[in-house]
């Protein structure tokens, strides 16, 4: 084989092996809330839409687990064509910043930003608030 074909097929192996890595890494997905404590969480809301409800919740600890294990992947604005209901958690952390995650499966919206979810922490997320807006442990503060 001469010199530069040679030079151009490990290129082109090299091109590939990085696509490859490329593609894997996207596929891994990952946790935006995996070291989250409920230490970090000074307080938080949940909106619930519908029925366009809004609680105070109680105890931190809950969803800070929750969100823990929640994994999301590449980018994806399509959720605005999606309908079904959506849970927003404001955040009002411990270093004085604020968060607002809305699990909408299959995405997870952070801070304005969709991304495809895994499906089951999402879910969970979901039957969080529901069960939060059922059981009355929760103050409403806002109806709509």
């Amino acid at each position: 084989m001469k010199r530069g074909k040679r030079w151009l097929l490990a290129l082109l192996c090299l091109a590939v092996i990085g696509c490859g890595i490329w593609a894997a890494s996207a596929m891994a997905g990952r946790r935006p809330y995996k070291d989250l404590t409920a230490a970090d969480i000074r307080s938080a809301t949940v909106q619930l839409t519908p029925p366009d409800t809004t609680l105070e919740i109680p105890d931190t600890a809950e969803l800070a687990e929750y969100l823990s294990q929640a994994v999301i992947y590449g980018r994806d604005g399509s959720y605005t064509e999606y309908a079904g209901q959506g849970v927003t958690f404001t955040l009002h952390l411990a270093d004085g910043s604020t968060a607002e995650v809305m699990a909408y499966n299959p995405f997870l919206v952070i801070d304005g930003v969709g991304y495809r979810t895994k499906y089951e922490p999402c879910e969970a997320l979901s039957c969080y608030a529901n069960k939060l807006l059922s059981s009355g442990e929760a103050v409403v503060i806002a109806e709509g």
